[in-house]
């Protein structure tokens, strides 16, 4: 994988969306703190997102080189799932708290948003 598609800007425009509209009659304070804070959890969530795909990523590479019998058995069946158990052992550990990866990619997106 290109470190290109794995770039905070990559996973900005991939994964944050336009910020939703405040209603009428919202003080423009509000409406700014309500818009920060969306923005702000969204990107939580690609932060969160990017580090799942990134240890998602390296588990794969972690298990490719083991020979086993292994939690599948071995075989081809292993082979054919053994990207939904890095999947899920990866989101798993981004729910833990993950290794620090969300929180640089959050705050790299929330910087180049003029945000903090």
């Amino acid at each position: 994988m290109s470190s290109a598609l794995l770039s905070p800007a990559s996973v900005a425009a991939t994964f944050l969306k336009p910020t939703p509209t405040v209603a009428l009659g919202s003080s423009p304070a509000t409406a700014a703190g309500a818009a920060n804070d969306a923005q702000k959890a969204r990107a939580k969530e690609a932060g969160q997102k990017f580090e799942s795909q990134f240890l998602s990523s390296m588990f794969q590479q972690m298990f490719q080189g083991i020979q086993s019998d292994g939690p599948f058995g071995g075989g081809f069946g292993e082979e054919m799932f053994r990207s939904v158990m890095t999947d899920a052992m990866a989101k798993q550990v981004v729910k833990a708290g993950g290794v620090g990866v969300a929180d640089t990619v959050q705050r790299e997106i929330l910087k180049m948003q003029g945000l903090k």
